[in-house]
């Protein structure tokens, strides 16, 4: 059990990110989750764990953009449960952008989220996480490489965050270990719910004939922190096979 350990995640109130809150707390984890619009889920799931675990998870809302304040974040996560030991880089802006939509605010609106606030909390917490030996997250993608047609910022944003991850492993050595888990086809985007034609057609294409579960997400997540002393700059593509066929 992970007694008085403490968890920050970002964008953790819905799909992938809740089934990660949910495993980590049953692991024994104090939560801290940040949101942004998902207000009602965030209160829900605040409710739900501080139930099974009275004074264990804490929310904060934040829409992480160019002009946040990260060390007033930092201090104001810090009060909550007095350490922080593992920071999860979850929360990502994801929609298309074909190279005629491309513009500035687009840009800063998905490099911000995916890419720059991953990288500024990394310095912020980086002393917090350090006296905790503790251990970086980054959710990233498989289509970091290769990269998905029409979803250019997208793209690059995640290419970006598999570099930020490699880099932060070897300048936080040897005090803090940084990974990242690139997800598959976990759980289908809103556009493509109704799309059964779609889905057959990347389902054909996984080895393992089937769609993963955010249980697999949150399972490799885990095993990343508590058992994986010895692994630090890898990312690991829970894709059921799929990136043989890309």
């Amino acid at each position: 059990m992970a007694k008085n350990k403490t968890v920050l995640i970002t964008g953790g109130a819905k799909r992938i990110g809740l089934s990660i809150c949910r495993y980590l707390h049953e692991s024994g984890y104090n939560l801290i989750i940040t949101y942004n619009k998902s207000s009602k889920e965030a209160k829900a799931i605040k409710k739900e764990l501080n139930e099974s675990r009275p004074i264990s998870c804490d929310i904060i809302k934040m829409n992480f953009k160019g002009s946040t304040n990260f060390t007033q974040f930092y201090n104001k996560s810090i009060k909550l449960f007095g350490r922080v030991d593992v920071l999860i880089n979850n929360a990502s802006k994801f929609y298309p952008t074909k190279i005629e939509m491309v513009n500035d605010k687009k840009w800063q609106d998905i490099i911000d989220t995916n890419l720059k606030t991953p990288l500024f909390l990394s310095k912020v917490f980086k002393n917090e996480l350090k006296k905790r030996k503790g251990s970086i997250i980054n959710i990233i993608d498989i289509h970091a490489d290769p990269p998905l047609k029409d979803h250019i910022i997208y793209n690059i944003s995640k290419a970006g965050l598999l570099t930020l991850t490699k880099s932060l492993a070897k300048d936080l050595a040897p005090h803090i270990r940084v990974n990242g888990v690139s997800p598959g086809a976990i759980m289908w985007p809103k556009q493509d719910l109704s799309n059964v034609k779609k889905q057959k057609e990347i389902l054909s294409r996984i080895p393992l004939k089937r769609a993963g579960g955010p249980m697999d997400i949150a399972k490799a997540v885990f095993f990343l922190i508590e058992h994986s002393n010895y692994i630090t700059g890898q990312n690991i593509d829970v894709d059921g096979g799929r990136k043989l066929n890309m």
